[in-house]
Parts: C-alpha cells; sequence; structure tokens
C-alpha cells in the first residue's frame, strides 16, 4: 500500500529494469497514496467518506456493500501524477458486535513523468472488527479492527499498484456521542512488506486520527476528518499530514451517498501535496 523507496534522490539508481521506483517518502504520497487510503484504511463499516473508522457494526445477518470512485493528483516539484482508484467492500455481521468484511481495489496510475501507464487491482484485503464497549450512559464505544493484506505479484508491485508480500495493520476506534452528533478517534499501527527488499523495504505505518461528524438533519450529516501519519523504513522517516471535507446524504436507512475532498502533504522538501476527491456509495442489507 505504501512503498518506499531507499533514500537516494536518484530514485531510478537502485531500481531493477522494468520497475518504477521513486525516492524516500515519494510513493507513500504519490503512485501509491490510493492504495493507503483504500487498503490499510478500508472504509468497511466505517461512514463514508471518512478515512476515520466508527464503532458502529452490522449486526448479527446484517450486510453492508461499500463501493466508491476516488481521483487523486499529487504534486511534487511541478510534476503531477494522477490516480484513479475503485474500491469495493463487502461486509458481513456475525453476531452483533463482530464484522467480518473482505475488499479489493481497481488502480489505473498515470505518472506525470512520463513513465508508462499502469492499471490493475491492488491488494485484496480481508479484517474483522470488534466492539468490545457498547456506548453505556455517557455515550461512549470502543472497538478494534484488524485488516490483512494479501500480496499482488512481483510484476504489479513493480508498475506500483500494490505490495508482493502480506502485510496488515491493527487500529483502535473509540467513539463518544454528543448533542450534535458524534466524534471518532483512530489510533492505528501496519506493517507493509515487499518482495525485492533491497530496492523497496518494509514500512511501518503509524497513523492517529479524529472525525467529527455533526448531524445537519434526518438525512444530512457533515464531518471533519484530520490526521496524521508516520511512515518508517530503512531507517528512515516520513511524517505527513491530512484534512478532509466529508457530506452525506442517507435519502433511506439502507443508502448513504457521500462526497468528500481530502488534502494530504508530507514534511519533506520540496513538498509532496495531493488532492483527492472521492463518491462513494454505501448499501445496507439483510
Amino acid at each position: 500500500m505504501l512503498q518506499i523507496a531507499p533514500s537516494s534522490r536518484n530514485p531510478d539508481a537502485l531500481a531493477p529494469t522494468g520497475a518504477r521506483q521513486h525516492p524516500i517518502g515519494r510513493t507513500s504520497l504519490r503512485a501509491t497514496l490510493p492504495l493507503s487510503i483504500a487498503l490499510l484504511a478500508l472504509p468497511a463499516a466505517a461512514l463514508q467518506p471518512l478515512l476515520t473508522d466508527d464503532t458502529g457494526t452490522q449486526g448479527q445477518g446484517g450486510n453492508q456493500l461499500e463501493f466508491s470512485l476516488n481521483q487523486t493528483r499529487t504534486r511534487t516539484n511541478g510534476v503531477t501524477d494522477r490516480t484513479d482508484a475503485a474500491p469495493v467492500i463487502y461486509t458481513r455481521g456475525v453476531t452483533e458486535t463482530l464484522d467480518l468484511y473482505a475488499g479489493i481495489a481497481w488502480l489505473r496510475v498515470r505518472p506525470g513523468s512520463g513513465a508508462d501507464d499502469a492499471d490493475g487491482f491492488s491488494n485484496p484485503g480481508v479484517g474483522a472488527k470488534w466492539r468490545f464497549l457498547d456506548a453505556n450512559d455517557a455515550g461512549t464505544s470502543a472497538a478494534v479492527k484488524f485488516e490483512a493484506l494479501i500480496p499482488v505479484s512481483g510484476g504489479a508491485q513493480a508498475k506500483g499498484l500494490g505490495s508482493g508480500r502480506e502485510g496488515g495493520m491493527l487500529t483502535a476506534i473509540v467513539s463518544q456521542e454528543l448533542p450534535f452528533g458524534a466524534i471518532h478517534f483512530n489510533a492505528g499501527i501496519g506493517r507493509v512488506r515487499y518482495a525485492d527488499a533491497a530496492n523497496n523495504p518494509d514500512e511501518t505505518p503509524v497513523r492517529v486520527t479524529m472525525a467529527p461528524v455533526w448531524r445537519v438533519s434526518e438525512q444530512w450529516q457533515l464531518a471533519l476528518d484530520l490526521g496524521m501519519e508516520s511512515v518508517q523504513s530503512g531507517g528512515n522517516r516520513v511524517r505527513s499530514g491530512f484534512a478532509e471535507l466529508g457530506a452525506i446524504w442517507s435519502p433511506n436507512e439502507a443508502v448513504d451517498l457521500a462526497l468528500g475532498l481530502i488534502q494530504w502533504q508530507d514534511n519533506l522538501s520540496p513538498r509532496t501535496r495531493t488532492t483527492l476527491a472521492t463518491a462513494g456509495l454505501t448499501w445496507r442489507f439483510r
């Protein structure tokens, strides 16, 4: 999902023939940023279009299908990369407080450097979310979520579509009900592993996020999503932050339509700035 090359400013110096490599920290916010968003933060049982998850589950026998279209523009030192992503996630409620889910995303990567475009499926993901604390009198609930990534082929990794070895992420979730709606907190740590460790060191992303959600009416919700991420790879560390504005329209209890706009940037020089626009559909059924 994230892919960080050695800390050389010549990204092709160590790259094997036919592989696209990036300098330290660039891939996490360039060609594979949608992987970070769509896989390490699979929105299963979450409130689209947020990256921050909530503690809600589908309930025993409940089902949820999520689909979204994401378009990303990443600009570094005058060069703009574009990526389109279409993730699909299915969630099944095993008990009232336990969900299992699976998801995959189709990607199209269009580098601004003149390299060939690439398209294909990214890492499939499977996971579980367990709410171990239900809302008490204070309106507080808590859950834990584990996600596992299934490797892509070596050719797909070389194209920047995913990672060639197993990975995953563990996230703690707290939701607090408030008079205006709710606020959600996430803290997660993950591991991303590559088949070609010499050119793509394994990564350890750590992410902290929060999202207040305002219930404007029975059908409309507005949200602000804020977060910070630190990625350790090969003795290097890259820090980044994001902010998102989102809107959710629910014409009935079974369907949500969502729009979101995310701004993301890192702490390198020159900085990478990313804009991601997302539109999503959530359908709940039994």
